[in-house]
């Protein structure tokens, strides 16, 4: 399909649009994805255990709680006039300044692992997925007539975000762009925590290698371009939703199947 959405001629798509679309392994592959892209977090492990908070239990020991009448609760000695002490309770959770019961430690290991097979076979599953303009209604997507479709690969070359955005209007995606610029605002704490609003995910189009549409489309809400041999299952199929609105060019589809990717 060209740029002004005529048809250009016809194509046979490679084995890899071939595949049974399995929800699950595409599930599994995305939450692997994000898993690895966690950023591990803890508190300091000596936090809430720095001052010094021990008392004695004992009949006869100097600095000991024995007949004051007060709870066995850590403490630590602000002051003190002889033999008599200002306590304030320490160390334990239920104190102020005392530690976190249990806190968020550094050392949890949050990747997980899926094998080789299982992550090729969840990225053909969710390509042959975007072939389904049911699928990608149901997802929220305004799917362009005659979908799907494959692009002409001299979109690739456009090198400017107003000759990019022309050129999806051109093949219908007017509806689609205008839905994946609108963002809301978040609900709850997250407001306040660096991720305010929230945006939707729009059209993704898959070209043969590194090219001027890469930089072309950063600038353009919800619109995502990438690699072929850069794409993975949360590309194809974000927060495990398959069915994506999704374009590939001539050029990726003969890289695609002259180098037999994720076979």
């Amino acid at each position: 399909m060209s740029a002004d959405k005529k048809e250009a001629g016809k194509k046979k798509l490679p084995k890899q649009f071939e595949e049974p679309v399995r929800a699950d392994l595409i599930k599994k592959a995305v939450e692997a994805v994000q898993a690895n892209r966690r950023q591990p977090y803890g508190a300091y492990p000596e936090a809430g255990k720095r001052p010094s908070a021990k008392i004695s239990r004992r009949r006869h020991d100097y600095r000991g709680a024995y007949g004051y009448g007060i709870s066995r609760v850590p403490r630590k000695i602000m002051s003190r006039r002889g033999t008599r002490m200002n306590w304030t309770g320490a160390f334990a959770p239920g104190t102020v300044g005392g530690r976190r019961a249990h806190p968020p430690k550094a050392e949890k290991q949050w990747s997980k692992k899926i094998n080789k097979k299982e992550r090729r076979k969840s990225i053909r599953s969710a390509i042959a997925a975007t072939l389904s303009p049911e699928l990608a209604k149901a997802r929220g997507h305004m799917v362009p007539e005659g979908y799907p479709f494959l692009v002409e690969s001299r979109i690739e070359e456009t090198g400017k975000a107003k000759d990019a955005k022309k050129a999806m209007l051109g093949l219908g995606l007017k509806d689609e762009l205008a839905r994946a610029s609108k963002r809301t605002v978040r609900a709850g704490r997250g407001k306040s925590r660096g991720r305010k609003y929230q945006t939707r995910k729009g059209p993704l189009f898959v070209v043969s290698g590194e090219c001027n549409l890469l930089k072309s489309c950063r600038s353009i809400p919800g619109v995502d371009v990438v690699g072929v041999k850069k794409i993975n299952a949360e590309l194809l199929a974000p927060g495990a939703h398959i069915g994506r609105l999704t374009f590939f060019t001539e050029k990726a589809v003969d890289l695609m199947e002259k180098e037999n990717l994720f076979m």
